[in-house]
């Protein structure tokens, strides 16, 4: 699924934590490690960084570029010329807190960035899989190739539970609501929005290999990044899956604004899905 991956390094307090999570996916997607951290190369940041390395046995394993520039542009500019299929990095959970990597470089990541992209909240010295996981049903382009590959995810995750969250849609309810039917109509109406929604999410899943996996589908009534996000934390999630904004459509033109509703109040750690 994924063949290189990239970690964006900062000499924060978590940064032995995030090495170790991006070591941890390393292994489950056996895939290449590469570290990028842009800023002034310093002896005491060399030898901190070999030594975090050197405790997690994997300092002759993992190529390290240190760059110098707009750290949003460098660190993708190195991954597009690496090949990498999965860009790391880490995250505060409000947008109030941000630091460094945060803010505007993470928006420009996540938006410029050709490869998929991973931001964890809460790093472990100690990581453990992603054990339960929300990915996005919403009924957009983008949407199969999400549950697809967030399904590939969690097998190889080996996640215990998870959670494809779609919407009903807030028109249809409203035009019941508008209708002279009374409560009886608004009912049936939602029911069948409620079913159409199911059957679609269960169409994709036809075609997918689930493993052992255990998948649930649930559905929302509401703006669909606000209940996503809502959904996720209420059953506090360790991973979210999303897409990126893909074919631009009447819906998806509002996603660059959901996802940073997403973004503002991190639920739990997010993975973006691109192409």
């Amino acid at each position: 699924m994924f063949k290189k991956i990239a970690l964006a390094i900062a000499f924060s307090p978590r940064f032995a934590s995030l090495i170790a999570e991006a070591k941890r996916l390393s292994e489950v997607f056996d895939a290449e490690l590469i570290l990028i951290h842009v800023g002034e190369k310093e002896d005491a940041q060399v030898q901190t960084l070999h030594d975090a390395l050197d405790k997690l046995q994997v300092l002759d394993k993992v190529k390290i570029y240190w760059e110098q520039g707009k750290p949003a542009n460098k660190i993708m500019q190195v991954c597009e010329e690496q090949g990498v299929d999965l860009l790391v990095a880490g995250a505060l959970k409000q947008e109030g807190l941000l630091q460094y990597y945060i803010g505007s470089i993470a928006r420009k990541i996540i938006r410029r960035s050709k490869c998929s992209v991973l931001m964890l909240i809460e790093p472990l010295e100690n990581p453990t899989p992603f054990d339960k996981v929300v990915i996005n049903g919403t009924q957009q382009e983008q949407t199969p190739r999400v549950i697809a590959q967030g399904l590939d995810w969690c097998k190889k995750d080996q996640a215990r539970q998870v959670f494809i969250v779609n919407e009903i849609k807030m028109y249809g309810m409203q035009m019941a609501a508008a209708g002279e039917g009374g409560e009886s109509e608004i009912a049936n109406t939602r029911r069948k929005l409620v079913s159409e929604e199911v059957e679609y999410v269960e169409q994709i899943l036809k075609g997918l290999d689930k493993g052992n996996l255990r998948v649930n589908v649930k559905i929302t009534c509401g703006k669909w990044a606000v209940e996503l996000a809502k959904f996720a934390s209420d059953i506090k999630a360790d991973l979210l899956i999303v897409g990126d904004e893909g074919k631009l459509g009447f819906l998806d033109r509002l996603f660059p604004h959901d996802l940073e509703d997403i973004l503002s109040d991190l639920p739990c750690n997010l993975l973006i899905v691109k192409k």
